[in-house]
């Protein structure tokens, strides 16, 4: 089959890290004596000016630099200790602010452990494009501290010559913020969240906020929905992670400013790795799943935020998927039907990727499927922090080609180009 495999790989890097709040716990157990909180900002209050200015000239010097407007950070997370505290800030200066807002701030490296699972789309704006090529959009799950994972972007070009080319990393990476949010107990239920205006979406990272994601928004399926009336929305499903329990989530965007964070209900939202159509068939939503954990499922719904069990389409059959099946991403529409990537699960935990065609009417009914692996981890792709393993959230058509970004090890990224005649005369 006529795959490339480009050469260019995403790693982990430390040395990207955001500004993200300290929590201390807030109250003081029985009221009798003070909370941390109010120790440490009763200390900074009782700073003469000169001490608290030379406090503060150490930490920019150590900080300000590595992140994007430092000073404004600080003040703004002393105004939500201020309003936690309900203090009187109107004769406190700006230096003691800004020092009792790093007080409560740390460094978080968002990719230090892992860069995994992407998914790609195509790109908002395809404003200025040469024919032949595309702009992309590519979703990436990030592991940090305590293996908390996190969504993180990466915009970029790709060619019908099996050219990539990605944006540069700005030098500062931003998480998004949603107002309201910075409190001793996380939100329930939808939230929305917002880019920094001034940050490029490929230095922007959106972080867990509300308690069913607390441990992680784990892998990201983002695809382009074409709504009825002709208008797009970019919608993503991620499993939220709380450390004990998983929950499917959704991840609405019109704009790339503001994400809508949307918890799913159900039955089929207890499970992992749902994958949305990118347009109703025959008048419903639809999506794939895994309702049991090792077989693909056909789901659909007239309410996009409310899924239950669907019909099993799909069962393991050949040996590199024996253990389990799941999808690798939203179906991609061709003339010839819905084209699913697929990963298996076979003897020794070895994962790969496979394919099948559904009906592009009646997605229920699968027309073929491959034998063998289009890819599978082998030689330097099989080493990292969970061996063996190549996974993706989700592929682009590109003409006549498919391009695929794939997971690698639960470490790191690469990518592969697929002639889809190839893809489908294997099956």
């Amino acid at each position: 089959m006529n795959l490339f495999t480009h050469e260019m790989r995403l790693h982990a890097d430390p040395s990207r890290v955001v500004v993200r709040p300290f929590h201390i716990a807030w109250s003081g157990g029985n009221g009798a004596a003070p909370s941390r909180t109010e120790r440490l900002v009763a200390e900074v209050l009782g700073m003469d000016g000169a001490q608290a200015r030379e406090e503060l000239e150490v930490v920019l010097k150590d900080f300000e630099a590595r992140h994007w407007q430092t000073r404004r950070v600080f003040m703004t997370r002393y105004d939500e200790i201020e309003e936690m505290l309900g203090l009187d800030g109107s004769e406190i200066g700006d230096e003691k602010r800004q020092l009792i807002g790093a007080y409560f701030c740390h460094e978080y490296s968002y990719a230090a452990a892992a860069l995994m699972n992407p998914s790609a789309v195509p790109h908002f704006d395809q404003s200025g494009m040469p024919p032949g090529s595309l702009r992309i959009l590519m979703s990436m799950r990030a592991v940090g501290e305590g293996h908390i994972s996190s969504v993180a972007f990466r915009e970029g070009i790709i060619t019908d010559r099996h050219e990539l080319q990605l944006a540069p990393e700005p030098p500062f990476a931003t998480a998004t913020d949603a107002v309201g949010s910075d409190r001793e107990e996380m939100p329930e239920g939808p939230v929305t969240v917002y880019r920094h205006r001034d940050s490029t979406l490929s230095g922007t990272v959106i972080f867990p906020i509300t308690a069913a994601q607390s441990k992680g928004l784990e892998d990201l399926r983002i695809v382009r929905f074409q709504h009825e009336d002709g208008t797009f929305e970019w919608i993503g499903t991620y499993t939220a992670y709380n450390g004990s329990q998983i929950q499917s989530e959704l991840m609405r965007t019109r704009d790339f400013r503001a994400f809508d964070l949307v918890p799913m209900t159900g039955g089929a939202a207890r499970n992992k790795g749902m994958a949305l159509f990118p347009r109703k068939v025959d008048g419903q939503y639809m999506m794939i799943g895994r309702s049991d954990g090792e077989n693909l499922f056909l789901l659909k719904s007239d309410d996009l935020t409310h899924w239950e069990d669907g019909a099993k389409i799909l069962v393991p059959e050949y040996p590199w998927e024996l253990v389990q099946i799941g999808n690798c991403g939203p179906p991609i529409e061709l003339d010839e039907g819905w084209l699913l990537l697929t990963h298996g699960v076979g003897a020794m935990r070895k994962y790969s990727i496979g394919a099948v065609l559904l009906d592009k009417n009646d997605p229920s009914r699968v027309i073929g499927r491959t034998s063998e692996p289009l890819l599978a981890a082998k030689d330097q792709d099989r080493e990292g922090y969970v061996p063996n393993v190549v996974y993706s959230c989700g592929a682009i058509r590109h003409g006549d080609t498919l391009f695929l970004p794939y997971g690698i090890a639960d470490s790191s990224i690469g990518f592969a180009f697929v002639a889809i005649g190839d893809l489908l005369e294997r099956m």
